[in-house]
């Protein structure tokens, strides 16, 4: 009996990988009573099923693109998420803020965006979840290129 599961060879034909995009216009919260509006695209590839990008674009441009993990937008649609760089918070009505709020640090420096939640649940849903479902992510890695050398 081996002491270790084979896992799947490189050699067997992987699917394509896939891309699915979402253009949004978000508000870059600039102050309690200030923002201002910006284009934002999220982007999600299947040969890399953990995570999310999500690109500044138009005259916020320099800000880059950020890269996060797929779970943690879907979970802060519904409850506050992560820890460290990237935090997410829900839709607050007490608050009267409808949208999702990202909160994206690097160093010293915070930016605040707020995403139209609706548009993002149903983008998760219908796309990203349809290329790789929810709990499948490990499923459509090639382990075979991410882990070379590795021993059977």
């Amino acid at each position: 009996m081996p002491a270790h599961q084979s896992l799947p060879s490189s050699s067997q034909p992987r699917p394509e990988a896939t891309c699915t995009e979402l253009l949004l216009d978000a508000r870059l919260v600039l102050g309690e009573h200030e923002s201002l509006d910006i284009p934002v695209r999220l982007s999600y590839r299947s040969d890399d099923p953990i995570a999310v990008a999500l690109e500044f674009l138009g005259p916020v441009a320099e800000a880059g693109v950020w890269e996060f993990a797929r779970d943690l937008l879907w979970e802060g649609l519904d409850r506050p998420a992560g820890q460290g760089d990237v935090r997410i918070w829900p839709p607050c009505t007490c608050h009267g803020r409808s949208a999702l709020r990202v909160m994206l640090r690097n160093g010293n420096e915070v930016v605040l965006i707020d995403l139209p939640s609706r548009q993002v649940r149903r983008w998760l849903r219908r796309e990203t979840f349809a290329l790789v479902p929810l709990g499948a992510e490990g499923d459509a890695i090639d382990w075979d290129s991410e882990l070379p050398g590795r021993t059977d």
